[in-house]
Protein backbone atom coordinates (compact mmCIF):
# COMPACT_ATOMS: atom_id res chain seq x y z
CA UNK A 1 0.00 0.00 0.00
CA UNK A 2 1.43 3.25 -1.06
CA UNK A 3 1.05 6.31 1.02
CA UNK A 4 0.79 9.49 -1.00
CA UNK A 5 2.83 12.31 0.77
CA UNK A 6 1.76 15.92 -0.54
CA UNK A 7 5.43 17.19 0.27
CA UNK A 8 6.87 14.58 -2.00
CA UNK A 9 6.98 14.95 -6.25
CA UNK A 10 6.72 12.26 -8.30
CA UNK A 11 8.95 12.46 -11.49
CA UNK A 12 9.71 10.88 -14.66
CA UNK A 13 13.27 11.23 -16.62
CA UNK A 14 11.81 11.90 -20.18
CA UNK A 15 14.07 12.83 -23.27
CA UNK A 16 12.49 15.87 -25.19
CA UNK A 17 11.31 14.48 -29.03
CA UNK A 18 12.96 17.14 -30.47
CA UNK A 19 16.14 17.73 -29.60
CA UNK A 20 16.90 14.34 -27.74
CA UNK A 21 17.97 16.54 -24.36
CA UNK A 22 17.32 14.69 -20.78
CA UNK A 23 14.54 16.48 -18.46
CA UNK A 24 12.62 15.71 -15.79
CA UNK A 25 8.67 16.37 -16.05
CA UNK A 26 5.98 15.58 -13.31
CA UNK A 27 4.48 12.11 -13.22
CA UNK A 28 1.13 11.55 -14.97
CA UNK A 29 1.99 14.38 -17.43
CA UNK A 30 2.12 14.09 -21.14
CA UNK A 31 4.97 16.88 -22.32
CA UNK A 32 7.43 15.25 -24.88
CA UNK A 33 9.55 18.25 -25.16
CA UNK A 34 11.77 19.97 -22.63
CA UNK A 35 11.13 23.95 -21.62
CA UNK A 36 13.66 25.50 -24.22
CA UNK A 37 12.25 23.49 -27.81
CA UNK A 38 8.29 23.89 -26.42
CA UNK A 39 8.94 27.79 -26.34
CA UNK A 40 10.67 27.06 -29.78
CA UNK A 41 8.10 24.84 -31.09
CA UNK A 42 5.14 27.20 -30.30
CA UNK A 43 7.09 30.07 -31.60
CA UNK A 44 6.46 28.42 -35.13
CA UNK A 45 3.91 29.46 -37.88
CA UNK A 46 0.66 27.18 -38.11
CA UNK A 47 1.27 24.68 -41.01
CA UNK A 48 0.32 26.35 -44.72
CA UNK A 49 -1.90 23.09 -45.47
CA UNK A 50 -3.50 20.44 -44.27
CA UNK A 51 -1.59 17.27 -44.05
CA UNK A 52 -2.63 15.02 -47.10
CA UNK A 53 -2.65 10.51 -47.59
CA UNK A 54 0.71 9.96 -47.62
CA UNK A 55 1.92 7.94 -50.62
CA UNK A 56 4.25 6.72 -52.49
CA UNK A 57 6.99 9.23 -54.45
CA UNK A 58 5.61 9.37 -58.70
CA UNK A 59 3.65 10.36 -61.05
CA UNK A 60 -0.01 9.04 -60.13
CA UNK A 61 -1.73 10.89 -62.87
CA UNK A 62 -0.87 7.57 -65.11
CA UNK A 63 -3.37 5.77 -66.49
CA UNK A 64 -3.53 1.82 -64.65
CA UNK A 65 -3.24 0.28 -68.16
CA UNK A 66 -0.11 1.96 -69.06
CA UNK A 67 1.61 0.97 -65.74
CA UNK A 68 0.36 -2.75 -65.93
CA UNK A 69 1.85 -2.96 -69.63
CA UNK A 70 5.13 -1.29 -68.01
CA UNK A 71 4.90 -4.19 -65.47
CA UNK A 72 4.50 -7.20 -67.74
CA UNK A 73 7.65 -5.71 -69.97
CA UNK A 74 10.35 -5.49 -67.31
CA UNK A 75 9.15 -8.87 -66.01
CA UNK A 76 8.64 -10.73 -69.48
CA UNK A 77 8.40 -14.09 -69.66
CA UNK A 78 10.02 -17.55 -69.11
CA UNK A 79 10.50 -17.04 -65.67
CA UNK A 80 14.46 -17.69 -65.75
CA UNK A 81 15.62 -15.49 -62.90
Amino acid sequence: MEVEDPEVTQLELKYCERCGALWLRLRGVQDVYCAFCAVEIMELPAPSRIASKPRLPGNHKLDARLRRTEINVICGGGGNA
